[in-house]
């Protein structure tokens, strides 16, 4: 492997994460836009908001893209590869991700929502200072599987000539011949940066639960040192630290 290979790589991978980026920023915003309007209280916003998610989990997010990139010029509407790409992708997992926030934003128990009416709290204020704070950590390890997912969904833009990493191992695959050794490498690109963004999940996970007095033992996941007995509780150490 030359440095020239190395360079395309990585001039790949930074455009990868870029798209995946673009991408989950565009999610988010629809997956909570639509997720609330799903637990609207008014049915046509309701209705609105469920068809939205059917059609586009219903729909290949690699058709949407090719509409979008090759169709959407026949209406006077030129995207770029990269912003059709994000597009196609933010839609597609935004309608997925609605449906993570609306069973959040419905698991907060009732007595939660009483006692804010009770209170006084504006819907906006129950909506902010007590149902999302509650239900934002239930949401982090779901989001955590669909932006691996959205990671790995970024490799679809490579059929729109998008100098991501997928397209760009098939240009130095075609320059060498060298299959195994090229995707093995993308492979290998790939799991670093899903075990990266799975890492900054879990630390954001703990802290959302930590701010809302629920914290996450350092000993669960991979890779982490699991905390002394006497650092564990009581029940912990009526048992020894056994389960």
């Amino acid at each position: 492997m030359t440095g020239a290979l190395w360079g395309l790589f990585f001039e790949g991978l930074w455009i990868t994460i870029q798209l995946m980026v673009y991408s989950a920023a565009l999610a988010a915003a629809v997956a909570f836009g639509i997720g609330l309007s799903r637990t609207s209280r008014f049915w046509i916003v309701r209705f609105l908001s469920g068809v939205y998610v059917e059609f586009f989990r219903g729909t290949s997010a690699l058709v949407l893209m090719f509409w979008l990139f090759f169709a959407l010029p026949l209406l006077g509407w030129q995207l770029v590869g990269i912003w059709a790409g994000t597009l196609a992708l933010g839609l597609s997992y935004g309608a997925y991700g609605s449906e993570i926030v609306r069973g959040a934003v419905q698991a907060v128990a009732p007595a939660q929502r009483e006692a804010a009416v009770a209170l006084s709290f504006t819907p906006w204020q129950r909506l902010t200072k007590v149902i999302l704070p509650q239900a934002v950590p239930e949401m982090m390890p779901p989001f955590n599987n669909l932006l691996i997912e959205l990671l790995k969904g970024t490799a679809l833009a490579s059929l729109l000539s998008i100098g991501e990493l997928t397209f760009q191992a098939k240009l130095a695959r075609l320059s060498t011949g060298q299959s195994a050794q090229i995707y093995g490498i993308i492979l290998v690109l790939y799991f670093l940066v899903a075990f990266v963004l799975t890492r900054i999940m879990r630390v954001l996970e703990r802290r959302a639960k930590a701010s809302i007095g629920r914290a996450v033992p350092r000993g669960e996941g991979w890779f982490s040192r699991k905390l002394p007995v006497e650092q564990q509780g009581p029940e912990a150490l009526a048992t020894g630290g056994k389960p």
